[in-house]
């Protein structure tokens, strides 16, 4: 027997329960210890996985996961805009409605004074906060609601 092959041999580990790794212990330990029961997706396939092949398949999952989106400022404050308007009758009294109007009229200014650094550019202008108390109370007279009145502070 050569020398190299007797400094290999020296180098095995031997087979047996001796053999297992670190890794491979914390698994199993796991594994015994009920660790892995009841994760999401455990019994079901995998979702996408016949699909195509896509390179940023993660990050498009985290984002999905934790309820993120990419949307660029100036598409982001238009959609907030359109929710604001269409959620009017949420609203119960003026000072309420007057307080987001105004944080979406700050953002639109932000954005049309220094711009958008990813999308398009914004050619939104501040909403007249009036005319949108206006709507909300009409949208109050239509659904049968009383306009509650301000109190003084």
């Amino acid at each position: 027997m050569s020398r190299q092959t007797a400094l290999m041999g020296q180098r095995r580990r031997p087979l047996g329960p001796n053999w297992e790794t670190a890794v491979e212990r914390s698994i199993r330990e796991a594994v015994e210890g009920g660790e892995f029961t009841g994760l999401p997706g455990a019994g079901r396939p995998i979702d996408a996985l016949d699909g195509p092949r896509d390179e940023l398949w993660w990050v498009k999952d985290k984002l999905r996961r934790e309820n993120l989106h990419v949307v660029p400022p100036s598409l982001d404050v238009r959609r907030d805009g359109e929710q604001l308007l269409a959620s009017l009758a949420t609203f119960h009294t003026e000072s309420e409605l007057r307080a987001p109007v105004g944080e979406l009229n700050d953002r639109i200014r932000t954005l049309n004074r220094l711009g958008s650094p990813t999308g398009p550019p914004t050619s939104l202008m501040p909403q007249d906060v009036d005319d949108i108390v206006a709507r909300w109370r009409a949208v109050r007279v239509a659904s049968r609601r009383p306009v509650t009145p301000e109190r003084g502070p």
